[in-house]
């Protein structure tokens, strides 16, 4: 289950299959069912991934979709090589925000919040 890391931004500590699909079904159920115009940015830890199949892709660009209708940011952090190659064959790196740790992640968000 997603964490509430401060008002407006959500963490996940996310871990190989099958609980990998099912963190990624919660945090987009729980953005869609937050009830406001807005939702909270969302920090995906990939610290523990160390692989990532076509359904958790299509998972990830349904939440990003869903964020960006709802004027709020996703941030993967931790990506392993071996992850982030897959992103890069299917051409979907340029699509996803990154940051090498979850601090670096957290404090982008709230430099961007800051400047709005």
């Amino acid at each position: 289950m997603p964490t509430e890391w401060s008002d407006n931004i959500v963490v996940s500590e996310l871990a190989d299959e099958p609980a990998l699909s099912e963190e990624l079904l919660a945090i987009i159920d729980h953005v869609a069912r937050s009830g406001q115009l807005t939702a909270p940015h969302v920090v995906l830890n990939f610290a523990q991934v160390s692989y990532i199949n076509s359904s958790n892709l299509a998972q990830l660009l349904s939440l990003r979709k869903v964020l960006t209708e709802r004027d709020a940011s996703l941030v993967l952090c931790s990506v392993s090589e071996n992850v982030w190659s897959v992103f890069t064959v299917t051409r979907l790196d340029s699509m996803f925000r990154t940051a090498p740790d979850p601090l670096t992640a957290l404090a982008s968000l709230q430099i961007e919040d800051e400047g709005a």
